[in-house]
């Protein structure tokens, strides 16, 4: 599976090196127009998944309309996803809600990015100091022997 992985954005790599620009630019353009899936953003926290449906169900089949909770709060996190049936009803429903008034609040719409979920890796361990000798800043003896 990681080979797959490799491959393809090793694949995706050479080509876009061989592809002029606005060539490049054009074909993201129409594979993400094809998207039938849809990133809501600036969403109100009183958004829930039906209130998220039904704003979206005038564009077309809306299979699937889904407000991001925090695990542990349960409380919206302010964006969510809307899934279509078709392309044409997703981008109907970009151009018409972007920017648009959602209980409230004026709502970002774009084309969601495929392939990126999953949580954002972090940083690592990093360069510790001590030693693990007491917890102070020196590694040296200490300075009192009857401790």
């Amino acid at each position: 599976m990681a080979f797959c992985g490799k491959f393809g954005g090793l694949l995706r790599q050479s080509v876009s090196q061989n592809v002029p620009s606005p060539l490049t630019s054009m074909l993201n353009s129409v594979r993400y127009m094809s998207s039938s899936k849809l990133f809501v953003g600036g969403l109100s926290y009183g958004t829930d998944d039906q209130s998220l449906r039904d704003a979206f169900s005038g564009f077309g089949d809306v299979v699937e309309a889904r407000v991001i909770c925090d695990r542990e709060s349960g409380r919206s996190r302010g964006f969510g996803f809307v899934s279509f049936s078709s392309g044409d009803s997703a981008s109907s429903a970009l151009s018409a809600m972007d920017g648009q008034a959602l209980q409230g609040r004026n709502i970002r719409v774009s084309y969601a990015n495929e392939g990126t979920g999953g949580g954002g890796g972090g940083g690592g361990g990093g360069f510790r100091r001590g030693g693990g000798y007491g917890g102070g800043y020196g590694n040296g003896p200490r300075e009192n022997p009857d401790f």
